[in-house]
């Protein structure tokens, strides 16, 4: 079974942004992957957690694109606040850049998320 952390709300700062959500299982120590999927299906960006025998499935979905566009366009670091825990996103900004260039032009993704990107990020 996939466990996944809707992100509910993003605040962007002067030098981080920060993605709250519900995490569930907060003694659980989440580690950053430096990984991400595209979720077209579901028009978002999927960064993976790793657990000590499982993963975690960070659901970044389009309200939240205008202030990742953001902290990606000035590289600030993002944050992830999961219950007691704040955990670094690593490798998002790098991850998030590829996937840009994957997404661009590629139907593979469909129409209307690349659609959806395009207006946001590109």
């Amino acid at each position: 079974m996939q466990k996944r952390i809707e992100i509910m709300n993003a605040t962007l700062t002067d030098d981080q942004l920060r993605f709250t959500c519900q995490a569930e299982g907060d003694e659980a120590e989440r580690k950053a992957s430096g990984q991400m999927l595209v979720d077209s299906d579901h028009f978002a960006f999927v960064y993976i957690l790793e657990l000590a025998d499982s993963f975690e499935y960070v659901i970044i979905k389009e309200n939240v694109w205008p202030e990742l566009k953001q902290a990606h366009s000035d590289r600030k670091p993002v944050f992830l606040e999961a219950g007691s825990q704040m955990i670094e996103l690593s490798g998002l900004h790098e991850e998030l850049e590829y996937l840009l260039e994957n997404i661009k032009d590629n139907a593979n993704y469909g129409e209307e998320m690349e659609e959806k990107v395009r207006s946001v990020f590109l």
